[in-house]
């Protein structure tokens, strides 16, 4: 509406109650928008507090990584992370070290692709030479 010119036509009032929800839409769901596939697995902090979130994984068959507190139910979880899920420097301190994995593990991933290129490369080299040499 906002690129059409509808806007311009409407009220002060609505623009701003428009503009305040796509603000809103985009805060919780920009992150997925463009999302081309399903995630691979799911972190949660707080299941009982993310229920929906458990059970739309669930439906989805996405394994789900939790920190799970005693108030929570571990059986609904693949990987449960026991530990306090209501302070923030141990939610911030789990976290952390989960996204430090990540990142080391995708880093892994495309360092063992460049070796295989360099391997490839390497292989056809000694092919060419081999040839050129008889």
């Amino acid at each position: 509406m906002e690129e059409d010119g509808t806007f311009d036509l409407l009220p002060k009032k609505e623009v701003g109650k428009l503009k305040l929800e796509i603000a809103k839409l985009e805060k919780y769901l920009g992150g997925i928008k463009d999302m081309k596939q399903l995630p691979g697995a799911l972190f949660i902090v707080d299941p009982r507090k993310e229920r929906i979130a458990v059970s739309e994984a669930r439906k989805l068959d996405i394994p789900i990584i939790a920190i799970v507190d005693t108030n929570c139910d571990p059986d609904e979880i693949d990987y449960v992370v026991p530990g306090n899920d209501d302070a923030i420097r141990a939610v911030k301190l789990i976290s952390g070290t989960m996204a430090n994995a990540i990142i080391e593990g995708k880093e892994g991933q495309m360092g063992s692709a460049a070796v295989e290129e360099k391997e490839e490369a390497a292989a056809q080299e000694e092919a060419a030479e081999a040839k050129a040499a008889k």
